[in-house]
C-alpha cells in the first residue's frame, strides 16, 4: 500500500514538471473579465518603484526604453514558454551582455499571476532577493513588462529589468594612462 501512495505522488510531481500545460477550453466569464482587466501603466509602475525607493532611503529610478524592450521580450516568453523561468527569453548574463549592460549593475524580476501591478510589486516586495532588486542603490533606469495568454497557468506574466546608468568609457591612447573620454 506504501509503494503504490509513493508511486501515485511520483506520477503527480512527473506531470507537474511536464511543462507547457496549456489551459484547455474557455475561461469563466468570471475570469476571462478578470484577466482582461488587467493592465499595465509603466508610468504609474515607475511611481509605485521609487516611492518604495524614496521610503529606503533611494533616489529615483527612470523608465528607460531598451530595457522596457528587454522587460517585453522576457515577458512574452514566459507567457509563450509557460513558464515562470529568468531564461525564458534566453540566459539573463546574455541577454545584458547584448543590450550593451553591465551584468552587476542589472537586475531582473519575474512574476505571474498577478492581476495588477500593486500585485505584482508586492509580491517582490514580500521575496528578499526580488526585494533586494527592488532596492539596488545603483538602479537609475527601469523596464516594466506585462505579456498576458489565458490559456496558459497563470494568465499574466511580468518582467521588471533595473539598471544602474553605462560607466563612463575610459579611453588610453599609446602610452596613455586612463583617462576619461572628453
Amino acid at each position: 500500500m506504501k509503494h503504490l501512495l509513493v508511486l501515485a505522488l511520483a506520477a503527480t510531481l512527473l506531470a507537474a514538471c511536464a511543462g507547457d500545460a496549456r489551459r484547455e477550453g474557455a475561461l469563466s466569464p468570471g475570469a476571462a473579465e478578470k484577466l482582461a482587466s488587467v493592465s499595465l501603466d509603466p508610468a504609474s509602475a515607475g511611481r509605485i518603484l521609487n516611492a518604495y525607493r524614496a521610503s529606503n532611503g533611494l533616489g529615483a529610478v527612470r523608465p528607460d526604453p531598451r530595457l522596457m524592450g528587454m522587460a517585453q521580450r522576457q515577458a512574452d516568453a514566459m507567457a509563450k514558454s509557460n513558464s515562470l523561468s529568468h531564461d525564458a527569453a534566453g540566459a539573463f548574463g546574455a541577454r545584458v551582455e547584448s543590450a550593451g549592460l553591465n551584468g552587476a549593475r542589472a537586475a531582473e524580476n519575474i512574476g505571474a499571476g498577478y492581476f495588477s501591478t500593486e500585485e505584482a510589486f508586492a509580491g517582490w516586495r514580500q521575496s528578499s532577493a526580488h526585494n533586494a532588486n527592488l532596492l539596488m542603490r545603483e538602479a537609475t533606469r527601469y523596464g516594466i513588462a506585462l505579456a498576458k495568454d489565458p490559456r496558459t497557468s497563470y494568465g499574466t506574466w511580468w518582467a521588471l529589468v533595473v539598471a544602474a546608468d553605462p560607466e563612463p568609457r575610459v579611453t588610453m591612447g599609446y602610452g596613455d594612462s586612463p583617462r576619461q573620454p572628453r
